[in-house]
């Protein structure tokens, strides 16, 4: 238990890192501390418990613990500016890419690093196609953030990012329904909670 609350608490101060970030950035994007922080601490103390019943692989820990404290500040920019700033949204790549890395390095060996680049390189050209063909319907945010939520995607399974594209679309469309949004509904959130949920379950198919 204090082992799972370490990592929460880590997790927390890694999310509370990147929302002060957004808030100095040259175009700020302010969101409220504590409840990011304490989102960041909940996602992590459930990626803790998930590895502590042996239903994560010690190698693979890293990787669904930064997508949550990436994603919690990410969210709430989103919800509140609908907007992904690339503060945080091309940080993400090296941030991930190091994750990946080491999980191939210590677990299922660079056949993972192969999917995640391809699925990188896939589901982000797929999420540019859309935004080119309709911009009101994907932001250049989205464009940016899907391909480093790719890479995790493909490191789970060939099927992961397929699966993401569905939960995220109908998570954006459960948020189309609770409010009524001004200038467009949010779709980053819808697609952080997808890559989360399946960094989190890679039964999936991780090492296919």
């Amino acid at each position: 238990m204090t082992l799972a609350v370490l990592i929460a608490t880590a997790t927390a101060a890694l999310a509370s890192l990147a929302t002060a970030v957004l808030a100095r950035a040259r175009a700020p994007a302010p969101v409220p501390a504590v409840p990011v922080a304490a989102l960041a601490a909940v996602l992590g103390l459930i990626t803790a418990w998930r590895w502590l019943d042996g239903e994560l692989p010690s190698w693979w820990l890293p990787v669904p613990l930064a997508v949550g404290a990436l994603g919690a500040p990410l969210a709430a920019a989103d919800l509140r500016h609908r907007r992904l700033p690339d503060t945080l949204t091309l940080p993400a790549y090296p941030i991930l890419a190091v994750a990946l890395s080491t999980a191939a390095l210590t677990g299922p060996g660079l056949g993972l690093l192969v999917r995640a680049l391809v699925a990188a390189m896939a589901f982000g050209g797929l999420h540019l196609l859309i935004h080119a063909l309709s911009r009101r319907s994907l932001g250049a945010g989205d464009v940016k953030l899907s391909g480093a939520l790719g890479a995790v995607l493909g490191a789970v399974s060939w099927a992961a990012p397929v699966l993401a594209a569905v939960l995220a679309a109908l998570t954006t469309a459960v948020l189309a329904v609770v409010r009524r949004w001004e200038r467009g509904v949010p779709h980053g959130p819808g697609l952080l909670i997808a890559t989360w949920l399946l960094a989190l379950f890679p039964e999936t198919g991780m090492g296919a």
